[in-house]
């Protein structure tokens, strides 16, 4: 089955909602809002099936002039190992190269998939405190068991 990776439109959010919302009630995603969603629609790629099925999302958010966060990462379990993952955070890559971003960071439990996509291992303090104003919501905040990654990126200019 093909499936069509592209930039998000406010009409996926509803969809991008839905797929989140499911994954954060397991305790692996940060729940967001469908009010946050609309309002972030420019970070978001999407991949949905031929059918028009929503199989994945992924987000690159800014955080400041030379770094991005790869967040909000997501493909169904029935497509899982086929390679989805890495399309949807290699297009955030693509678009964080696009705008000059140096380096990117992402939160994860899934530190062996990341590992893959050329993220290493940093400690937490490394990351601007910005990014903790997010982890004020999450239902496992104070006691994270997110290891923090990053990866060095060459922008085109």
């Amino acid at each position: 089955m093909r499936h069509t990776l592209k930039a998000a439109l406010v009409k996926d959010m509803t969809d991008v909602h839905a797929l989140l919302l499911g994954d954060s009630d397991k305790g692996r995603l940060l729940p967001r809002s469908l009010s946050d969603l609309y309002s972030h629609t420019r970070d978001f790629y999407v991949l949905r099936d031929e059918s028009g099925v929503l199989a994945g999302c992924c987000a690159l958010s800014l955080v400041w002039d030379n770094l991005a966060e790869i967040r909000s990462l997501f493909v169904r379990e029935d497509l899982r190992g086929n390679g989805f993952g890495r399309n949807l955070v290699e297009a955030c890559v693509q678009g964080a190269r696009a705008l000059g971003i140096r380096t990117l960071f992402t939160l994860t439990c899934e530190s062996a998939f990341f590992g893959r996509l050329g993220f290493h291992e940093v400690s937490k303090d490394v990351l601007p405190q910005k990014i903790w104003a997010d982890c004020i919501h999450c239902p496992k905040f104070p006691d994270c068991d997110e290891v923090a990654m990053q990866r060095d990126i060459s922008p085109c200019i």
